[in-house]
């Protein structure tokens, strides 16, 4: 039964008098919005009948007064409240159609929350009265009202003081990511406030900044921060979502974020750590969850959007509209066909850019937002609008180029202009140094810029994005030091999270403290680091893996919010660090393979600007390349831009150590992967063998240009 509209012209039950009378407002902006008289309130609703705004006290604990929005303007409902202010807390009810079999599921029973709330009221908590119907019966709809324990929205008006903040618009071909979650980054943190540790403020503080200094990465590409709610399978175990990438509200920030030591808002202390990573030329990136909502599937509650327009919000499935379209593996996805569904996250993206100094964005699940009516679409709609957006158009834009419908797999295909995680470089630079089964032209085709996936379509080198380890799978210290999974801990048996990992060779399974199987781990673990650091593209680092960061071979920690995914500084490896430091510091001077495609063909100079070479100098072609009795193999890049000079890299994926015969000249080596710093001391004529190790990367310069740390 759908109960009586109310008109919000009768008097309340408090004795106060008249309501307040909405007036019609604007349709625009979408959301709550003060003018300094007022407040105007603006939701889109396609199929809505009637929307109304429900005014609680400070807490959101009593419904104080219910008015329906008086005006609807192509599809937005719109009311103006004159004299509401900053701080009013505020939800939802939509009045339509209980047809579940047509894809409408409108309850005026359950309080929902606007969209575009910047501040989120409450904590939720996973009860039945949440959910639009019977949990026993979900044909039926459940009458019981929610508004005391759903979330609600503030408004609010903020003005912070920016100062002379300023992005660093680090060019592509010197951007350096490093992804992190801002609560396992600090929460261990010794040099931190106890306080601090695990927020905003924690990442924000200067022994945090020092750190990410001393490496030399230019991003931090976060994991997501906006508010998110823990899935009830989880939370009945006692566990969390903490990779947070369940969302429910796009404009508002997660509060458990936050530290609030200093007395400011959530929003207010994520500006402040911006603006301070800006300060020390470090852009801000996050990853953003716009495929999906916490909503979940056909069976899961009402909070927001499904209460709105379901129909309108969500891909719902041509065969049987009471079921979603599942291309995320969530239980539902977003429908990007939608104008103001587009408009919604074009809108909560400038949001991030304009009002929060964001540098860019890593899209979560990427296909979902170009999926039109047949499918992906590289110039589809959303692509398009960001293309010629004033404010978007301008920063950084990194997908992860697949999701799990039909055609979902979409690596290479994005718009010129995007970056994309390149998943054949982290497969193809694992498997050559861990399993042995890459060849040599794997290897080689991934250090240069994977041309087989964006040259064909005119991208350019530095829009793959190269990783080997991400916050999704093992560890880098666990990658080498594991067979297989260890998810015990996340209530599965073990069967969650990705299947065996590859052979590490190390013939010891776990933790080791046998002096030379840590020694061998340490080579791998170096030897990955310098194809990922060196390699053409915008390379990757997932925090911790440049100190020997472990999980204990979890290798879906997403619900563990706990010592197995904090970051324990206490035992940080600082040989490592400094091996990754010496690294960034060859890449920024040298970058030996520049952001341009390689011919192959000679310059003026009679210099190939790529030649490569075997062992004992003779050239490497024709079936030599995938020839896998032997994987050590050099390149030599005759006039890289920016050292000036030759350089020459050799790599030896090899069990044993291959004497290398260097090209005609005097070398000078600027690092051997196999030290444990990096730092080499080679100096010598070339036309003899140069000792390379197994399982080691080497770069060396033409002496007269060599590079200082």
């Amino acid at each position: 039964m759908t109960p009586a509209l109310d008109d919000g012209y009768d008097e309340d039950d408090s004795g106060d008098g008249a309501r307040p009378a909405l007036q019609a407002g604007l349709p625009w902006p979408i959301g709550a919005s003060w003018d300094g008289e007022g407040v105007n309130f603006a939701v889109f609703s396609a199929h809505a009948e009637a929307i109304e705004l429900c005014v609680f006290d400070d807490q959101g604990q009593q419904e104080i007064v219910r008015m329906r929005l008086p005006a609807c303007t192509r599809d937005v409902w719109h009311g103006y409240l004159p004299g509401a202010a900053p701080g009013l807390v505020y939800g939802l009810r939509a009045y339509g159609p209980w047809r579940i079999e047509d894809g409408q599921r409108f309850n005026p029973h359950k309080l929902l929350l606007d969209p575009y709330a910047r501040d989120i009221v409450g904590r939720y908590e996973w009860r039945d009265e949440h959910f639009g119907g019977d949990r026993d019966h979900p044909q039926i709809m459940d009458t019981r009202d929610n508004a005391a324990s759903a979330l609600k929205a503030r408004v609010v008006h903020d003005s912070f003081d920016w100062a002379e903040d300023r992005p660093p618009r680090v060019p592509l071909v010197d951007s350096v990511i490093y992804e992190l979650h801002v609560r396992g980054f600090s929460r261990l943190n010794p040099r931190i406030p106890e306080a601090l540790r695990g927020s905003f403020a924690g990442l924000a503080h200067p022994a945090s900044i020092a750190h990410l200094r001393r490496l030399g990465v230019t991003a931090v590409s976060l994991l997501p921060v906006h508010f998110h709610v823990d899935e009830e399978r989880l939370s009945e175990m006692g566990l969390s979502n903490y990779w947070g990438y369940n969302t429910l509200g796009f404009f508002s920030v997660h509060a458990d974020f936050a530290s609030t030591e200093s007395g400011l808002t959530p929003r207010d202390e994520f500006r402040s750590m911006v603006k301070a990573l800006h300060a020390n030329g470090i852009e801000v990136l996050l990853d953003v969850v716009y495929n999906h909502t916490a909503e979940s599937d056909e069976a899961g509650p009402t909070l927001s959007f499904r209460g709105l327009d379901n129909a309108s919000y969500y891909r719902l499935r041509a065969d049987s509209r009471s079921h979603y379209e599942n291309h995320t593996g969530t239980g539902n996805a977003i429908d990007m066909r939608q104008p103001h569904v587009q408009q919604l996250v074009l809108d909560s993206l400038r949001y991030w850019v304009e009002e929060m100094h964001v540098d860019g964005f890593r899209f979560d699940l990427a296909p979902v937002l170009g999926r039109g009516e047949n499918g992906f679409e590289r110039n589809g709609p959303f692509f398009t609008s960001i293309a010629q957006d004033p404010v978007l158009s301008r920063v950084k834009m990194i997908a992860e180029p697949w999701d799990i419908g039909p055609g979902g797999y979409q690596v290479g295909n994005f718009p010129r202009g995007w970056l994309e995680w390149n998943d054949h470089f982290r497969d193809a630079t694992r498997s050559f140094w861990l399993k042995a089964a890459s060849t040599r032209g794997d290897l080689a085709l991934r250090l240069c810029g994977s041309s087989d996936l964006f040259h064909t379509r005119r991208r350019e080198p530095v829009e793959s994005v190269n990783y080997v380890v991400s916050h999704d799978g093992f560890t880098l210290r666990d990658l080498v030091s594991y067979n297989d999974r260890h998810n015990e801990a996340n209530g599965e048996n073990n069967r969650d999270g990705h299947g065996n990992n590859m052979s590490n060779n190390c013939g010891v399974e776990g933790p080791s403290n046998d002096p030379a199987v840590m020694a061998l781990r340490g080579r791998y673990q170096r030897a990955l680091l310098a194809t990922t650091l060196l390699a053409q593209g915008t390379p990757m680092l997932a925090a911790g893996d440049e100190l020997g960061h472990t999980q204990n071979g979890n290798n879906n920690p997403y619900c563990q919010d706990n010592e197995i995914t904090w970051i324990d500084w206490s035992q940080a490896d600082d040989d490592l660090i400094d091996f990754c430091a010496w690294l960034l510091s060859l890449r920024r001077q040298a970058l030996p393979f520049d952001n341009h495609w390689y011919s192959g063909l000679t310059d003026p100079l009679g210099l190939h600007d790529l030649t490569w070479f075997q062992p004992d100098g003779s050239l490497l072609q024709g079936n030599a390349w995938r020839d896998s009795s032997s994987r050590a193999f050099g390149c030599l890049i005759g006039q890289p831009r920016r050292a000036g000079a030759p350089l020459l890299l050799l790599v030896n994926g090899d069990v044993i150590d291959r004497p290398f015969m260097l090209p005609a000249g005097v070398w000078e080596a600027l690092l051997d992967s196999h030290e444990p710093s990096g730092v080499a001391s080679f100096h010598g004529q070339g036309e003899v063998p140069y000792p390379l190790m197994a399982h080691s990367v080497v770069l060396l310069a033409a002496a007269g240009h060599v590079i200082k740390l």
